[in-house]
């Protein structure tokens, strides 16, 4: 899970370049290739766990589908040892020439290590952690999920009878702080007395706790329920089967809420994953930072479900629109739930100076500490 907060313009600069340099059509890479694209990628959860490691998972799918690309999977892998024996095996035994390792803790020492001793393979992590000075075959790539947190909180403030919702969070720490923030800003485009009440659990996965908050939350008033979790699928199922209406986060939760999934907030791997297999196929560098959001295809909202209203779909499109034309989420004067003004101005959507969010807005109900 890629908690780190970092420099937007840095990264979207980089990974700009990186994805204008990839312009072979996809699903021609065999065409191309030099040698064979052989591609691992290692996960720290099941592959369909409706989150996280899901959204890496239906990504490779699609890659499978690709001649010439070879894909290699490893699920349950922990940030341990354990995640050096998987990525050595991949390139040792399969020929990989890039490893993707998805989760935060696999970066240091793992990937740094390994790096190091196979030079000739490439390593690209799913978090912002690759720096000046860490090895050449290495580094990052990140999406700002935030903005499809956005276009949740326009469909939900629209189809919400009571413009109570709800946010079941794991840590108050920027990107999930942001999720939040603009989740409420969304809502509030399409409700402007639209109110978020969040629940910390304390912890990235803890099913127990996440079915707790979102009863909780229910027993609030909250009649649409979304989260900040690695696995949202206990959320969603506890809500729909409250009668609460629901938005997803990570992938598709859609299945589990057939009658009260409205859309949800989806990372778009297929984007990168692409963009790496069209340059290793033509021989070429990958960059070592990729990073972006609706204006670069890196973030999708999930189709819409039996809970969105017409309103609420219209409203979400637009709101699509306008991110994909840089039209900013963050314009002040804003404060946060305490009264203090935090947002001054107009903000960029990449602007670093988002990157250390540490409060919840007005219209917020909880605290970060």
């Amino acid at each position: 899970m890629p908690h780190h907060a970092i420099s937007r313009r840095k990264l979207l600069q980089v990974g700009a370049a990186g994805l204008a340099a990839s312009t072979l059509p996809f699903g021609r890479v065999a065409a191309q290739a030099a040698e064979p694209v052989v591609i691992g990628a290692v996960y720290v959860g099941p592959r369909d766990d409706f989150g996280w490691n899901q959204a890496h998972a239906v990504a490779m799918e699609v890659l499978k589908k690709v001649p010439g690309v070879t894909v290699l999977e490893e699920e349950n892998v922990p940030e341990t040892d354990a995640v050096s024996k998987s990525m050595e095996s991949m390139i040792n035994l399969d020929g990989a020439n890039l490893i993707l390792a998805t989760s935060f803790g696999y970066y240091t020492p793992f990937v740094v290590d390994l790096a190091k001793k196979y030079p000739d393979v490439e390593f690209r992590h799913a978090a912002p952690l690759w720096k000046e000075g860490d090895p050449k075959n290495a580094g990052s790539y990140f999406c700002y999920l935030n903005q499809a947190h956005y276009v949740d909180g326009v469909a939900a403030g629209a189809s919400s009878p009571t413009g109570k919702l709800g946010f079941v969070a794991a840590k108050p720490i920027p990107s999930v702080l942001s999720n939040i923030n603009s989740f409420l800003l969304g809502a509030r485009k399409t409700n402007p007395n639209a109110t978020v009440q969040v629940i910390f659990t304390g912890e990235w996965s803890m099913p127990v706790r996440e079915a707790e908050a979102t009863n909780a939350l229910i027993d609030a008033g909250c009649d649409v329920i979304t989260c900040h979790v690695d696995g949202p699928k206990v959320v969603i199922e506890t809500a729909e089967g409250r009668g609460a209406k629901t938005c997803g986060h990570n992938a598709s939760q859609a299945p589990l809420a057939p009658k009260g999934f409205i859309t949800g907030a989806e990372y778009k791997w297929t984007t990168i994953y692409q963009m790496y297999a069209d340059l290793l196929s033509k021989g070429e560098a990958l960059p070592n930072f990729v990073a972006g959001g609706y204006h670069n295809d890196m973030i999708q909202n999930t189709p819409y479900g039996a809970g969105a209203t017409p309103e609420a779909i219209k409203a979400a499109d637009a709101a699509i629109a306008d991110l994909k034309a840089k039209k900013p989420i963050y314009v002040g004067p804003l404060k946060d739930n305490k009264g203090t003004v935090v947002i001054d101005k107009e903000y960029d959507n990449y602007d670093p100076a988002l990157d250390g969010m540490g409060y919840l807005l007005e219209g917020v109900i909880g605290s970060v500490t």
